[in-house]
């Protein structure tokens, strides 16, 4: 196989399109960008409580989070601090790709930061991830906002897909 590892609009498009790559998107065409596709932004949460990270994942606990209402106009103001993001869309990586995303330059540009994991082969779920608010004036988010990037790599030799704990997170049926 030869040519980029990193996937471009054109491949990423046909993916989503013939292969359920992404679903529960807003508009094909605006979110996706030359080299990835934009998330975008379905509930905010605040935290409630500490979490608990373990080696074998015994004692793994994850924080409560009580979700955020935006206002009238869908605008959440947020206050510094760090927030539990929950985005629109869904995916499906194949064993052949995985994904990484990165905040979009408005949100860094804007005081904040969206922490992410990977996307590992074999992984299927509506994902969250981790805002921080820097910015000592807060930030407003409207609901539905393109937020992160999602970038995709080529991955070659996977004969076993994700099979941890967030498998299918936030999918029906």
């Amino acid at each position: 196989m030869r040519g980029s590892a990193l996937l471009n609009r054109g491949e990423i498009k046909k993916l989503v399109e013939e292969e359920g790559l992404i679903m529960g998107y807003i508009d094909l065409e605006t979110q996706l960008q030359p080299a990835g596709f934009d998330l975008s932004l379905a509930e905010v949460h605040e935290y409630l409580d500490a979490g608990s990270v373990d080696f074998s994942n015994a004692e793994r606990r994850l924080p409560r989070t009580r979700p955020l209402q935006p206002d009238g106009e869908g605008w959440y103001r947020l206050p510094r601090g760090c927030y539990l993001i929950v985005y629109n869309e869904a995916v499906r990586i194949p064993l052949d790709l995985v994904a990484i995303a990165r905040s979009r330059s408005t949100i860094l540009r804007c005081g904040a930061s969206i922490g992410t994991a990977v996307w590992d082969p074999g992984y299927e779920g509506r994902s969250s991830s981790l805002l921080v608010v820097h910015n000592p004036r807060g930030i407003r988010l409207r609901r539905n906002a393109r937020v992160t990037q999602l970038l995709f790599l080529r991955v070659r030799g996977v004969e076993e897909g994700y099979r941890g704990a967030y498998q299918r997170e936030r999918l029906e049926g």
